[in-house]
């Protein structure tokens, strides 16, 4: 596995080159995203370091390739697989991230804002449930907004893999957290119910930040890392991952 690696892509060479009379100028810029980790030869999946305005971001990258709806890189935004990180957490950790990279993590709004205002990006939630069972959802278009309009939520153009849409519910709202009420709930929902962050509504059809639960006790849990129309149910999954793609 590649780990803790900026990956520096150029456009001709890394050094000026003589060429007769002539200089060939180098042209480099640093990863963005795993697209530009993968298009720079990169095709191993793993933990990467990014670059943003404000400094290196680690991110996971999934290098899968298969049909159109699988076809990667992916760059990972969220991972719940076996409740090593405490999701309920402060506005300040959802805005800039938390956890570990190579198991379960939240990437951060702030940085969702700026990888999808640079550039148009898909979305895929990836679901399996205790016995197995894997289902997956895409929006063809996925954003955050900035900080001061709330790190608003953008997503459409849903196809379904079997996962249903659980996400349309949220589309256009704000970020909330315990500390940070911004959904139209008369509670706030992450402090009175759901132990996460998230675009709540009043208050979600999908909870992928909240409490994990084991097999035992994953049944008709409200507080659980759930996703409410895969199987009209509230039992909380073993893994969610959701995960970008540029497109443009």
């Amino acid at each position: 596995m590649i780990t803790n690696m900026i990956v520096l892509l150029c456009l001709s060479a890394l050094f000026p080159m003589l060429m007769g009379t002539d200089v060939v100028k180098s042209d480099c810029f640093l990863a963005k995203d795993c697209s530009d980790i993968y298009a720079s030869g990169y095709s191993t999946s793993g933990v990467y370091t990014i670059t943003s305005i404000d400094g290196p971001v680690q991110v996971y990258c999934e290098m899968a390739s298969g049909g159109v709806n699988d076809q990667g890189p992916w760059t990972v935004i969220l991972r719940r697989k076996d409740g090593e990180v405490n999701f309920f957490r402060p506005w300040e950790s959802y805005k800039w991230g938390f956890g570990n990279k190579e198991g379960e993590y939240w990437l951060g709004l702030e940085f969702l804002h700026q990888l999808t205002h640079r550039h148009q990006y898909k979305l895929r939630v990836d679901l399996e449930d205790f016995q197995g069972n894997k289902a997956y959802a895409v929006y063809t278009s996925f954003s955050v907004g900035s900080e001061a309009d709330g790190y608003k939520l953008h997503v459409s153009g849903f196809v379904d893999g079997g996962a249903g849409d659980s996400l349309r519910f949220h589309n256009g709202m704000k970020f909330t957290t315990f500390d940070k009420d911004q959904d139209n709930s008369v509670e706030n929902c992450a402090l009175q119910y759901f132990q996460g962050g998230f675009w709540y509504e009043r208050c979600y059809y999908t909870n992928p930040t909240g409490h994990y639960f084991w097999e035992k006790d994953s049944e008709a849990n409200t507080y659980g890392v759930i996703w409410l129309n895969w199987k009209n149910s509230y039992k909380s999954m073993k893994s969610f991952t959701m995960k970008i793609r540029r497109v443009m």
